[in-house]
Parts: structure tokens; sequence; C-alpha cells
């Protein structure tokens, strides 16, 4: 198993760094250089590129998709081959309104679909634009098949790593465990609020790490003070009296930025929103998914931790379905709603009126 996700290891770093992968499906193999991150060298040119079929749409190409597959991958070409910057152009986004006539391109029949649908994976794994050129003549640096990266996602490859006490600002009685899988960097922390106990079925919250909300107290979103009201009302229930007392919390902390498109993806999407797009809207001119998380990681913690049950912390019913989807009891659904400001109110009617999120 080792090797298996070893190989997704070396593919995610080699297209960090801009290097070639090769990627192996049952119906055809693929060459695949990162368009965002390839080194510029000379006789450098594909005939063909591979993109999301979210950034298809956007360049109007949604028309040549395959009618029987209508959210794979696309290969298209133009009327010459691509050079790096003419793949640059076309996989970002942000150059969109700068260069907007471009094309025109056509789209190949689709072939090797499983390697396609696997790089675009490997790309949002990565945090690097869902676009490749294809067939470089570059020397692949990593080869890796659909059944390696299944292999790398398995949830069962993480394990509790390391625990501590860990008095927080909320509540001093905390315990923080750290858990990992063998090749994937990612370390996904829970956090205990009171003492565990069989008799309570705890609070838990699902909080996807938000560097921009959790750290530096970003207006755009709400996830920082969905962070600290979640941490408050656990400490409440920890501490509360009575015959129905002592009831405790946890907090699943998931290295899942931007909802599993990466850090610098998401900023990307900030970009966009300025432009006036929504998040959803920014989300698919970048051809990324606008929900990318991972809840069987979720339930795997839940596992190893000894928790069979939750009430959940959450306004969005579709968090609730992906846990008793990968069998996790949800007894309760526990509303979770903060006020808005005047720099997040349109990113919460989005979240209301396109991710079906019960804020009204």
């Amino acid at each position: 198993m080792s090797g298996c996700t070893r190989a997704v290891a070396l593919a995610l770093d080699a297209l960090r760094h801009g290097w070639a992968i090769r990627v192996e499906g049952e119906d055809g193999a693929l060459d695949l250089l990162p368009a965002e991150t390839a080194f510029a060298q000379p006789g450098l040119y594909a005939a063909r590129l591979l993109i999301s079929h979210a950034r298809a749409a956007t360049l109007k190409l949604a028309n040549q998709r395959d009618a029987a597959e209508p959210h794979m991958p696309v290969m298209i070409h133009g009327a010459e081959p691509f050079s790096l910057h003419a793949a640059r152009t076309l996989a970002d986004p942000a150059l969109d309104l700068a260069e907007p006539m471009r094309g025109p391109f056509r789209a190949d029949p689709s072939k090797a679909q499983a390697a396609a649908v696997a790089a675009m994976e490997l790309a949002r794994l990565a945090g690097i634009l869902p676009a490749f050129m294809v067939a470089t003549g570059v020397e692949p640096a990593a080869v890796v098949t659909p059944a390696n990266l299944a292999a790398f996602k398995d949830p069962l490859e993480l394990t509790i790593q390391a625990r501590a006490r860990l008095p927080v600002d909320a509540c001093e009685h905390a315990e923080i465990i750290a858990f990992r899988a063998r090749d994937d960097l990612r370390e996904h922390v829970a956090l205990v609020i009171g003492t565990q106990s069989g008799d309570h079925v705890p609070l838990v919250r699902l909080h996807s790490e938000c560097l921009t909300g959790d750290v530096l107290g970003s207006l755009k979103c709400d996830c920082g003070p969905q962070l600290d009201a979640a941490l408050a009302r656990m400490t409440d229930e920890a501490n509360a009296d009575g015959p129905n007392g002592g009831g405790w919390g946890l907090l699943l902390y998931l290295r899942q930025e931007g909802r599993g498109i990466g850090l610098i993806n998401k900023l990307r999407a900030y970009e966009l929103q300025d432009q006036g797009f929504d998040t959803v809207d920014a989300n698919e001119r970048l051809g990324l998914p606008n929900e990318a998380r991972d809840f069987p990681v979720a339930a795997r913690m839940l596992d190893l931790l000894g928790v069979p049950a939750v009430r959940l912390l959450t306004n969005n019913p579709a968090k609730v379905a992906a846990l008793e989807a990968v069998g996790v009891t949800v007894t309760e659904r526990v509303a979770h709603q903060l006020p808005a400001n005047p720099h997040n109110a349109r990113y919460l009617d989005t979240k209301r009126d396109r991710t079906g999120h019960l804020l009204r």
C-alpha cells in the first residue's frame, strides 16, 4: 500500500515543482506538464491541452463535450500548438478580461478518460490550476495510476500520531490529537473540549482550515467567528451543571483550505469575486469544484477517537448527509448561524441560495 501512496506523493511534488508526470489509466495513458508551474524552455509546445469541464465551460467549449460524459475533463487543440505562455493564458481566469479574444479551439474526442479524471484530482491536491500540456515529449518525473490515487485517499491510511493536553482560551480543560497519513503532508487535528464520555453524544464541529479567516481575521467569510463560537458552545456544554451536565465537545480541524482547493486557488477565487463573480462562479471559472472537502477523513478521525454518533454544529444539510453516507450517526443538526458583516453578506447569501445552507 505504501508504494501506491508514495507514487501519488511523488506526483504531487512533481506538479508543484513544474515537472511532467505520466498518468496511466485502463483506457490509456497521458504524459502531462502542469501549465501553471512548468518552466519555460526552448521548443516547449503541445498540440493539445487538458482542462477541467468547468474551465471548458468558461472557454465556451461546453457544447463540444461528449453528451454522454458531460462532466469529464476536455482535451482541446487550436490552429497552432500551444506555447507555455498560451497554455497559462488559458488556464488562469485572471487573464480572461485581459485577453478575451482567444481561439478558436476545438475539443478532441475523449481518450484516456480515467487518466484525465485522475489528473484533475492530482492538480486539486497539489493546489495548482487544473490545466496540462499534453504529450510534450518531456520525461515524466513520476508515474501514477487511478488506483494509486484511490489508495492515497483511503481514509484508513490516517492514524493518530500524537496527543497532548492543550489549554485554550475557550476552555482550559482541552486535549489536542494529531492525525497523519504516511505519504500525505497534511496533518489534521482534533480538539476535545471537556472530558470525553460515552454517556453523552458530543457536540461536534467539522471546521475546514481557513488561514485568512481563522488566523488573519478576514471579514470576507465567517470562518473565524464560526470557529470561536463553536468552541464557546462546546465549553458551555462541558461546564453545564445539573443532571444533563458533563457534556463535551469535539472540534475536527481539517486541513482542507478553501473547501479543498488550496490556499492559492482560494485567493484566486477572491480576486475573481472582486471582479463581480460569486464564490460558486469564481471556482467554476478556475475550473475547480465548489465543494471538494474529504468527509471520509472526518469519519475516520471520529472512528479512531471512538465516537460513533455526533450532534453536528452546522448550517449545511449536505455536511450532515456526507457524514451519514460514510457511516457516522448524526443524532441532531445544531444550527450555527452568526450575523453577517458588510464584507461577507454576499458570500453568505450565496451559501444560502446556491449551496443549500440554512441561513434564513
